[in-house]
């Protein structure tokens, strides 16, 4: 294996968890920012990451004699053989060492002489924990042709959140992630559902290698089967709904069950109405909290879809909200959901599944002022949904505004492209793994490059997304494509003067 630098000494280095190294003037094997190396060491092979490179060159280390020589109308490098003293020397942090198989923490550091060499792509499947027989493969590691391939239980039990600014391809990255799954053998994959505000997964319908494990369902045609939710559920789906009020709605419910067992919200209005409730007022109020969640228009007397059909083992379904303005209505809809998800995998009674949310910011918010109804039920899978391989995965340009509670206990970070100062702080808070280097990173992040850290990987790693093999969605137009297509649409006055 032809070397690339050697390690050099400083007064601090190199020790346990720095060392730097010269590189060799060997234009063929380039070294560059996180990139991951190899030394021979007396404990066996020691493995490191490139966290920064400098160019230096003494002749143009003292600002005043460069300038005196600038201004003299010879430049340094008509006088001196300054190219000659031009090099660059490496900084890189030790992993692990690796000895007869197993792999042990740096205590001892590499000495100076020693040879840098790249790595071997075996070695840095093992140094990565990459799955590399059924891994998930999202595109290639930056530096190495190595396949990304990540454990599908590594990934995801421990759950997944996926943060990058808008248009740096957070929806991009989830569709691939889902192909993948989608690849693997029916037995072998969980149910997904995707929270799809802006219906940008319904291309997966109209492509032909996933229509047949595909199924769409619009959000205004969403219903939710009132005759299956408690006094309790109801107040949380309608927090104006005291503890009194619901005390006093129990009894109604339970004696509407046994006249009526499939009735909707307006006969559970009605019971309300001509009910036994001595307060006048509560009873007028109680009905009236009923009446708002009537004119969301999602109460009937069956689930549509059924849980069942929702997370039908192997499939994909997706929720799409996209026609749905009204943000409480779509909360209602992903607190109502993710909550029958929940319920019924933790009797069992469906396949372990993972449930992607979209926007996750605006259904768990972090701001009190923010309250989401949803919020309560996506911390709770947060918290307990590994017990019971209920598995999330939280898409959001903006971290900050994630509840930090459903974020710290995502284990696995993939972050692509963020330059507000606010969410790299937040990031940096919630990020196992996460080092300086990889933090300053982020902001010139190109589209599709990405930084996986935390459980699913042993270390952080930078990728090139792989392309997308789905059909894109037709929502996902570009600006001049749709401007086109309203320039060939003919526009009926009327319609217009309507809609005015």
């Amino acid at each position: 294996m032809q070397g690339i630098g050697t390690v050099i000494s400083s007064v601090e280095s190199p020790n346990s968890t720095e060392f730097w190294f010269v590189l060799n003037d060997n234009k063929g094997v380039p070294v560059r920012k996180g990139q991951f190396i190899q030394l021979d060491t007396q404990d066996g092979i020691l493995v490191a990451r490139v966290e920064d490179i400098i160019k230096t060159n003494r002749y143009y280390q003292r600002a005043e004699s460069v300038s005196e020589f600038e201004r003299s109308g010879r430049p340094l490098v008509e006088q001196f053989p300054v190219d000659r003293w031009e090099y660059l020397i490496a900084q890189a942090y030790p992993l692990g060492v690796f000895s007869n198989g197993t792999q042990k923490r740096v205590t001892f550091p590499p000495s100076p002489g020693n040879d840098v060499y790249p790595i071997d792509e075996s070695l840095l499947h093992n140094v990565l924990g990459l799955d590399v027989k059924s891994g998930l493969d999202i595109g290639k590691i930056e530096f190495h042709n190595i396949d990304a391939k990540l454990n599908i239980t590594r990934l995801f039990q421990k759950h997944l959140a996926i943060l990058a600014m808008s248009g740096a391809g957070k929806s991009f990255l989830s569709s691939v992630l889902i192909e993948e799954i989608l690849n693997r053998d029916r037995n072998s994959r969980p149910s997904i559902i995707v929270i799809d505000p802006h219906g940008e997964y319904g291309g997966f319908e109209q492509d032909e290698k996933y229509r047949a494990s595909t199924k769409v369902y619009d959000g205004e045609k969403v219903t939710i089967a009132t005759n299956g939710l408690s006094a309790y559920q109801l107040s949380v789906l309608q927090p104006k709904i005291s503890s009194v009020q619901r005390r006093e709605l129990g009894p109604v419910i339970r004696k509407l069950r046994e006249e009526k067992p499939s009735y909707n919200i307006q006969d559970l209005i009605d019971a309300v109405l001509n009910s036994d409730i001595k307060d006048a007022k509560t009873k007028n109020v109680l009905a009236s909290w009923l009446h708002e969640l009537e004119y969301t228009g999602l109460f009937s007397n069956r689930d549509n879809p059924s849980v069942k059909d929702l997370a039908f083992q192997g499939n994909l379904s997706i929720l799409d909200l996209s026609n749905i303005v009204d943000i409480k209505r779509k909360q209602i809809i992903v607190s109502y959901f993710a909550w029958k998800l929940f319920e019924a995998r933790r009797q069992k009674k469906i396949s372990p599944f993972v449930l992607f949310v979209e926007e996750a910011h605006q259904f768990a918010p972090q701001s009190e002022e923010q309250s989401a109804l949803s919020r309560g039920i996506i911390e709770q899978i947060a918290r307990e949904g590994r017990k019971f391989n209920a598995c999330l995965v939280l898409i959001t340009q903006r971290p900050v505004g994630l509840a930090t509670t459903a974020l710290s206990q995502c284990n696995s970070h993939i972050i692509m492209r963020v330059s507000n100062p606010m969410d790299l702080d937040h990031i940096k808070e919630s990020s196992e793994g996460i080092t300086s280097g990889v933090l300053d990173s982020i902001p010139g992040l190109k589209v599709g490059e990405a930084y996986i850290v935390g459980e699913a990987v042993n270390y952080p790693i930078l990728v090139n997304v792989r392309e997308r093999k789905s059909k894109a969605s037709e929502k996902g137009m570009k600006l001049e494509d749709e401007i086109s297509n309203f320039n060939n649409k003919q526009i009926d006055e009327k319609d217009l003067e309507t809609f005015m």
